[in-house]
């Protein structure tokens, strides 16, 4: 449930900050996000936390830690943070990407479907990064859960068909990518959502080192 929890504080932010900024800031293309797009996205979502959270595994060392204090709240303030602080930097390199296109002289669709598949790709790695508040996403990849593979590869075939599909893609008002247009979203998305990786190390490194003096 707290995985669950976080993973929707951290990727509706995004959503709320593509569809407000743009309006707040004046953009020359105000109207990135439409019902559509909003109401897709919230398909998306859904089964992420009902059918992926819910199958997950125990994690490895959770009967080794200590029980919560009586006065402590069922979701801590330090993770609801950083749930928000992944959200926001999740939007802001969306936004950050279609508005260098933007300011490139890229059309209103091409912008839309660049910080679109940014946000889808967001998406799933938030979606594997909060497997686990401790744990590399690396080591989450062993976890017994074959429903997230299939959620994943079900998000990837989305992403394919809304390019790949004229049809679809006029519904959405998109445009078909370039490789290098796709491959700057990917390494966008993988820059605003794996930063948090450098803090689950020094979370782990922080305790190994209070447990080995605890030891001594």
């Amino acid at each position: 449930l707290k995985k669950a929890i976080r993973y929707i504080v951290s990727i509706h932010i995004p959503i709320i900050m593509i569809v407000s900024v743009p309006v707040l800031m004046y953009w020359k293309f105000a109207g990135i996000f439409t019902p559509v797009h909003v109401i897709f996205l919230e398909l998306i979502m859904g089964p992420t936390c009902s059918i992926i959270y819910e199958n997950e595994p125990l994690e490895p060392g959770s009967m080794q830690r200590k029980p919560l204090q009586i006065k402590e709240g069922f979701l801590q303030r330090s993770q609801l943070i950083l749930s928000i602080i992944q959200g926001i930097i999740a939007g802001t390199v969306c936004l950050g990407l279609g508005f260098f296109y933007m300011e490139s002289g890229a059309s209103e669709n091409s912008v839309r479907t660049i910080i679109f598949i940014t946000l889808l790709f967001c998406n799933i790695l938030l979606t594997l990064e909060n497997r686990s508040a401790r744990h590399s996403i690396i080591s989450t990849f062993f976890y017994n859960n074959r429903l997230m593979i299939f959620i994943m590869i079900i998000n990837i075939g989305l992403i394919i068909a809304i390019l790949g599909f004229p049809s679809v893609r006029n519904i959405f008002k998109l445009e078909l990518l370039s490789p290098t247009e796709l491959g700057s979203c990917f390494l966008a998305a993988v820059m605003g959502t794996t930063w948090i990786e450098f803090w689950k190390y020094f979370v782990r490194k922080g305790r190994d080192n209070k447990n080995h003096h605890m030891i001594v």
